[in-house]
């Protein structure tokens, strides 16, 4: 048995989180001791596991601002994860024999100060690239961090990532690091989509309205996800269609400490009046468990519009319950959704999407066999037992490597 110590910027709800929540789970349960430190952890917005003592959390550095005047995220980011680092090497009696980090580099050479243990870095998708640098300022700000950023990768015992695509990316961007990292793609613990759903899906959105059919989008409300995309795919269709009985259900982390989601969770309201759908589309906001699974198992095609996602667990999700997926034709559902056969990869055009929202609307059977074929898929390659083993696998390596 081994213990293992993760470290995460903000422990709340989202792909990332969830990924350092199971990565914990499938360690804990091959036996080893976890415990998880982070800077920032709400009971009311965050995974049951953390919540329920299943996984020990320990927060540190909550503290320190987590912006300065709303800017300079970045570099609290990186001064949170610094201190949480810092408490665990020097202030905790943790001792852990492997260190598992994710998101935030700038902990790895603390954590390397204590050389004999071993250090797991799983790279999202690389910081720089998710930055603006549009103007000279912003340039100037993030230089120092992008450099900082690559540096302090290259110091981790190896290095893992969520797709050959963001492989791909990791190599193309970090020139200097000459190791090409391992993909170990996130997993489902399928248990928490088996147990029942004891609500209708009108009961879960709050209307009495008829529904047909319903598309389904869910990730956080941030710009880079194209969420508009769904709304305007929906509108087109709904001229295509008449009065036909469809609903779009907007499904979204949301954060109120964050600027953008607040900004647009409204502007897409605002896109919705504009489109006269208002009573034909429902937005919800950071939804239990409960609800999304519910969601997943009585919806009818999910609609995923992120442009060159690095992996994305949703579709993941709902192939698992049956649902077909129409996703844009880059990153990461080039590797999960497979194209004619579990649902559709898009351009990400309005036209394109609301095409083969169209042909599954007007071809229910070929859904479901899209449904059934998606929901074997995620058994045979994702399944959470897969993902445990070579989790673990890889932690008997580093550890052997240092006997």
């Amino acid at each position: 048995m081994l213990k293992i110590v993760f470290l995460h910027p903000d422990l709340g709800i989202g792909g990332a989180e969830r990924l350092v929540v199971d990565a914990a789970l499938a360690l804990q349960l091959k036996g080893h001791q976890v415990h998880i430190v982070t800077s920032y952890h709400d009971p009311a917005h965050c995974f049951p596991e953390t919540r329920d003592g299943t996984i020990p959390v320990t927060i540190s550095g909550n503290w320190l601002p987590r912006s300065i005047f709303g800017r300079f995220l970045a570099l609290c980011a990186y001064i949170r994860m610094l201190w949480a680092s810092f408490y665990t090497v020097f202030l905790s009696d943790m001792q852990p024999q492997v260190y598992f980090c994710d998101q935030v580099s700038m902990c790895i050479p603390v954590l390397r100060l204590s050389t004999s243990v071993p250090v797991i870095y799983y790279c999202h998708f690389p910081d720089l690239l998710l930055a603006s640098h549009k103007t000279w300022i912003k340039k100037l700000y993030r230089a120092p961090l992008d450099w900082i950023e690559e540096k302090t990768t290259g110091l981790a015992t190896t290095t893992v990532v969520n797709s050959h695509f963001t492989a791909g990316v990791f190599c193309d961007t970090f020139k200097s690091i000459r190791r090409r990292p391992k993909v170990l793609y996130p997993s489902l613990n399928f248990r928490s989509f088996d147990r029942e759903c004891g609500n209708s899906l009108s009961s879960v959105i709050g209307t009495k309205q008829v529904m047909d059919f319903v598309f389904l989008s869910i990730n956080r409300y941030e710009r880079k996800k194209n969420l508009g995309l769904a709304i305007k795919a929906f509108g087109l269709l709904k001229s295509f269609l008449g009065d036909a009985k469809i609903h779009l259900i907007m499904v979204g982390g949301y954060d109120y400490r964050l600027v953008e989601n607040v900004e647009h969770y409204d502007e897409l309201q605002k896109l919705t009046s504009s489109l006269q759908l208002g009573d034909c589309v429902t937005f919800l906001r950071s939804p239990s468990d409960e609800t999304k699974t519910c969601l997943l198992k009585n919806c009818h095609t999910l609609l995923y519009t992120p442009d060159k996602e690095h992996f994305g667990i949703v579709p993941l999700e709902a192939m698992y319950c049956q649902l077909p997926v129409i996703a844009v034709n880059s990153g990461g559902p080039l590797e999960t959704v497979e194209d004619h056969r579990t649902g559709y990869l898009c351009n990400p055009t309005v036209e394109d999407f609301a095409e083969k929202m169209k042909y599954l609307y007007d071809n229910r059977n070929i859904a479901t066999k899209m449904g059934e074929r998606g929901r074997q898929r995620v058994i045979e390659h994702f399944s959470f037992n897969s993902f445990s083993q070579q989790l673990n696998e890889l932690v008997g390596e580093l550890t052997a490597s240092r006997t």
